[in-house]
Order: structure tokens, then C-alpha cells, then sequence
């Protein structure tokens, strides 16, 4: 690929670039966002909307172009976004690397349940951590794990990563960070690539989730595990949670064991007794509460049917 200059990389909505050496032709949509490594835009391609990331450092986008790569070919679901086309683009006389992939039409993780509740998020972090374990089993750590690189899609309700540009062979020092997220920032361990590094930063993301917000560092590790304490939905997941910030796990098959023992518990808690739902009638149950009533245990079973799913996905 091209080496890059030192420009800026800045296309609007209507815009047509055109590959060098596929010749493929793109119609910028939107900007979608930017990153340390490049820009992604949605674009209209011959195949249809798709995602365009073009790089601001050859080796960085080569980098992220072989990960997709290694993925695309790994069974079972597909880790991170489908990768299209690698090529070279002209912006204005100057050269640039870039790469099209999948675009993954959901909500961002943080927004999904802002809308949809936050008891999801036990449920995504499960499924996370499945392919974690996947990622890890293949040399790589994830490096970068945040909200903002999550996604969620439907039909049912799944969580998907979108930029491996923090992707890091293990052995390695990762090569980019978030500091909430970062388990250096915290005391808490160096920043060598390796499972317990995304295992610290997967507990920082679920307690993001739950939480709503994020926290200054500086008051330390003893800030944050009174955060975990001290919130009902956080306490109960804190043995798995404690043991992942502490580097406690080998790998994210046991982390995952962990929090579906610790949700099957807390739900278990909360289910209403065999006896009050076998003898209540059907109509009274609609009087108590009406549409209401009949929403919350349709979201119940969807729920459920969403962690019975997934749970057997990644088993």
C-alpha cells in the first residue's frame, strides 16, 4: 500500500473517489466517525452501502486489513465486520490507504440500553466475552475495548465490535488505549497484550454499561470498587468483576462461567414464584396492571429467549 502523507482527510456527503488498483467507485453518505488509525465514512458501493476507512498510517490500516482478514476466515460468527476491498485512493493529490467492510446497521451499545433497559447488559457481556475467548484462542488481544467501538444489531439483539485498529498480536504492548478502560491507568497492571488486559477492560465496559457514566481515575481502585458495591446491579456481580480487574482469570471462558452463574442467581431472585403465577387467572394478572403488565412479560420472555440463544451459541 501507499505510503501516507501527513493531510487531512476530510470528504462530505456527495463526494466519489474511485480505487486505484480495483478501480471500485464510492459515493460518501456520511462521516460515521474517526479514530486514532483514520476516518470511516459510509459509502454507496456497486454492492451497496458500505463502510470506507481510510488510513492516516499505511503499516497501522495494513495492520487492521490483515486482522479482518484472519477473521473473515475464522468459523462461526464473524468477528468484527466482513472485510470488502483493500486499496489506495486520491484526496486532493495526495495518497491514501483504505479498506471497505461491513456496515453493521445497529445502535451504539450505551444507546440500545438507554432505550431498551440495562438488564441487557449482563447478557452482552457474556456474549462479548465468547468472542473474546475466540479472538484470544487466535493470538490477538482486542486491545481498544470500549463502548464506543461496540455495536448493537438485531434479530435478536447481538453485540458486535466495529474497529480493530487497537488489535494486537499477544506478547506485544497494545498499541492504543482508552484510559477508563486501560488497566495501567488503574495501578492495576502494565500494558502488555495479553487475555487479562481485555478481561479488565471487558468488567470496565459492563460497569460503564450499568453505571451510565464514567469516573475519574484518580481516586483509584478504591473509588471503584465502592462503585461496585454500593450499586445493587453492580453488587452482585462483583466476585467476577473483582477477580477481572485484579487479573484473577486465566482466560474469558472462565469470566464468562462467572457472570452466567452470577445472572442465573440474580434472576432467579427475581422471577415471581411457581405458586402466584400457576393460581393468579389470566384475567385478573391483565386487570393488575393491563398493557403494562402484558409489555413487561413479553420483554420478559424476549429476554430470556435472547440469553437461552446465545448462551447455547457460544456453549
Amino acid at each position: 500500500m501507499a505510503k501516507l502523507k501527513n493531510a487531512s482527510i476530510n470528504l462530505t456527503p456527495g463526494d466519489v473517489v474511485r480505487g486505484k488498483w480495483h478501480q471500485g467507485v464510492y459515493r460518501v453518505m456520511r462521516r460515521l466517525g474517526e479514530g486514532a488509525t483514520g476516518v470511516v465514512y459510509l459509502v454507496e458501493s456497486a454492492e451497496g452501502p458500505v463502510a470506507m476507512k481510510i488510513g492516516n498510517a499505511a503499516a497501522s490500516i495494513t495492520s487492521e486489513v490483515n486482522v479482518l482478514q484472519h477473521f473473515s476466515k475464522a468459523p462461526g460468527d464473524q468477528l468484527g465486520p466482513a472485510l470488502y476491498v483493500s486499496d489506495d485512493v486520491n484526496i486532493q493529490g495526495e495518497t491514501y490507504a483504505f479498506y471497505t467492510m461491513e456496515y453493521m446497521d445497529g445502535a451504539p451499545v450505551l444507546s440500545f440500553l438507554e432505550a431498551r433497559g440495562r438488564e441487557w447488559a449482563p447478557i452482552f457481556l457474556v456474549q462479548l466475552l465468547g468472542d473474546l475467548d475466540r479472538l484470544h484462542q487466535a493470538g490477538w488481544v482486542f486491545g481498544d475495548l470500549k463502548p464506543d467501538n461496540l455495536m448493537i444489531t438485531e434479530r435478536p439483539p447481538r453485540i458486535r465490535w466495529f474497529d480493530v485498529g487497537g488489535t494486537t498480536l499477544q506478547g506485544r504492548a497494545v498499541k492504543e488505549f482508552t484510559e477508563f478502560y486501560d488497566r495501567g491507568t488503574w495501578g492495576l497492571g502494565d500494558r502488555k497484550a495479553e487475555p487479562a488486559y481485555d478481561l479488565f477492560a471487558a468488567a470496565m465496559v459492563f460497569i460503564h454499561m450499568i453505571n451510565g457514566e464514567r469516573f475519574t481515575h484518580r481516586d483509584g481502585v478504591e473509588l471503584l470498587e465502592r462503585k461496585i458495591f454500593s450499586h445493587p446491579r453492580l453488587r452482585v456481580y462483583q466476585p467476577a468483576l473483582k477477580r477481572a480487574l485484579h487479573g484473577k482469570y486465566r482466560d474469558a471462558q472462565m469470566m464468562r462461567k462467572d457472570m452466567m452463574a452470577l445472572y442465573a442467581k440474580a434472576t432467579s431472585k427475581e422471577a415471581p414464584s411457581r405458586k402466584t403465577t400457576t393460581h393468579t387467572p389470566r384475567k385478573q394478572r391483565r386487570k393488575k396492571g393491563g398493557k403494562l403488565v402484558d409489555a413487561a412479560l413479553g420483554g420478559s420472555f424476549l429476554l430470556l429467549a435472547s440469553v437461552l440463544y446465545w448462551i447455547g451459541q457460544v456453549m
